[in-house]
Formats: structure tokens, C-alpha cells, sequence
């Protein structure tokens, strides 16, 4: 069997999916950057043609928002040349790509939920490799599929926003979030399983993938309080403005979709988070 060949083996998506792939039978080879750095041609050739794989899925990148306004080339080169060289070998060679994109390719001013044709007008350097991708991964292979999602949860890695924000208060601290950033909060799991269905279906273009439901940063930690059983008073709000992030966010980049609502909703996916949270805790 050809595998999925799955790139970004250090990161919260890449792990996500080769789990969910070994749950689902499917076969898969997952590469750190030592074997497959994906803004090296040479390098992409290379390992797309030993693994030869029925389909790429990318989730390499650079993700730490505010450090791109410092390092403007490395993001660049990571998020948007990578994924666009990615897309030429692949089209080359006939091989289906899935790379991902942000809410933050928005300026936050619709107030709405954001669809597939909006326009993006991103307002830091991050957002702006994102939307460059974008732009860059469909012109050289059309039949990709490029996911926009937004703010990840889910029980597999430690770092995310709700189990920091549990990790804070369980120690007896508090936390400070925005008030006046909304988001959609994503759950993991299923992301990646939303993701590979659109793959196998053969679905192209832009999608969005996030769980319905808005919140802002400071909703979405107090709900978390309150359903681990900590106080969610311990959580303050404050405006962005005043949390010091070198990178300028929108206030509104909630995801809706015109093209299908394909995630459970943000209710559903909290209390699967929460379960797995119970069990894991005994």
C-alpha cells in the first residue's frame, strides 16, 4: 500500500495525524525536517520520490506568531516557500497535497464569520506567509486543498490554550487572556479527521475547518475553568492591546464556511475534550 507521507513530526498536527491515520489502517510515513526540509528542492524531490506516496499531507511550518515579526525570512521561507515548492513537486508528479492555512490571513474588521471567498487582508507577517502560500500552493497545483483553521485544543499535546490555561489556575495562578479577540476554537481530532476525509474525497481549493462556535480568548479560558471545576474568576480579561504581543491580531476571526459544515460543534467538542481529560486522570 502507498502511504500518506506526513511532514512536521515535531509539531501538535503532524503527530495528531499519523494517531489518527495508524486508527484508521492508513499507511503513512511521517518526517521531521532532517529527512524532508520542504523549502529545499532538492530535498522534497528527493523524499517524494523514495516514499512515493498516494498523497501528501503538510504540516510543517513555522507557528510562533509574534517571533515572525523578528524573523520575517525564516517565516517566510517555512510557511510560504515551503508549502509552494511542496505544490510543484507534487503537481509534477500527480500526487494530491493537503497544506494548511490561519484566520489570521483576515484583518478582523467583517465582525462575521469568515467564508473561503472572503478577502484576506492579514495584519502581521505571519498571516501574511500564510495568505502568500495560499496564493502560491494553488497556482502551481490547482487540485491542492489548503484548510484554514483556527486556535487548536485537543488532548495530545500539552502546550495548547486550554491546557495552559488549566495548568494556571490548578497551580493556584492566575491568567490573564483577551476580551476582545474572538476566535474558533478547534478541536484536534477532529480536524484531522475532517482533513482526510476531504482528502480521500478529492476535494480541492479552500476549506475552512474549525468547530462552530465563537468565543473570545477569555470566554473560551473561563468555560475551561468551569468545566474542569476551577474558579473561571481567576481568569482576567484584558485588551489585546495590553498583553505586550509584538504581533498585531484581529479582533474578530471566527471561521464559518459556504462550502460545508463538516466539525461538531464547539459544545460537543469541549465535552469529548473534557472526557478524555477525566479518563486520562483517572
Amino acid at each position: 500500500m502507498q502511504p500518506l507521507l506526513i511532514t512536521g513530526a515535531s509539531g501538535t498536527l503532524g503527530r495528531a495525524f499519523a494517531r489518527v491515520c495508524a486508527a484508521r489502517g492508513l499507511a503513512y510515513v511521517l518526517t521531521a525536517r532532517a529527512e524532508l526540509d520542504i523549502a529545499a528542492p532538492v530535498s522534497v524531490a528527493t523524499r517524494l520520490d523514495e516514499v512515493r506516496p498516494w498523497a501528501v499531507i503538510n504540516t510543517a511550518g513555522y507557528v510562533r506568531v509574534d517571533d515572525a515579526e523578528r524573523e520575517p525570512e525564516r517565516c517566510l521561507r517555512e510557511n510560504t516557500e515551503g508549502p509552494a515548492l511542496l505544490a510543484t513537486g507534487c503537481a509534477a508528479r500527480g500526487i494530491p497535497l493537503v497544506t494548511f492555512s490561519s484566520d489570521l490571513v483576515f484583518d478582523g474588521v467583517k465582525g462575521a464569520p469568515y467564508l473561503e471567498d472572503d478577502p484576506t487582508a492579514p495584519l502581521n507577517v505571519y498571516g501574511r506567509s500564510k495568505a502568500e502560500a495560499e496564493r502560491r500552493v494553488l497556482e502551481a497545483q490547482p487540485a491542492a486543498l489548503v484548510i484554514r483553521t483556527s486556535a487548536f485544543f485537543g488532548p495530545w499535546d500539552e502546550w495548547n490554550f486550554i491546557t495552559l490555561v488549566l495548568r494556571e489556575l490548578g497551580a493556584g495562578r492566575r491568567f490573564i487572556a483577551a476580551a476582545d479577540a474572538t476566535v474558533s476554537p478547534t478541536y484536534v481530532p477532529d480536524l484531522v479527521h475532517a482533513s482526510l476525509d476531504l482528502l480521500i474525497d478529492g476535494e480541492r481549493g479552500v476549506w475552512h475547518l474549525a468547530n462552530p462556535g465563537a468565543l473570545s480568548w477569555l470566554e473560551l479560558a473561563r468555560e475551561s475553568a468551569r468545566r474542569a471545576g476551577l474558579e473561571p474568576a481567576q481568569v482576567e480579561g484584558r485588551a489585546t492591546a495590553e498583553l505586550g504581543l509584538a504581533a498585531p491580531r484581529p479582533p474578530y476571526s471566527a471561521l464559518g464556511s459556504a462550502r460545508g459544515m463538516l466539525m461538531p460543534p464547539l459544545d460537543d467538542a469541549l465535552d469529548r475534550y473534557f472526557a478524555v481529560r477525566a479518563v486520562a486522570a483517572g
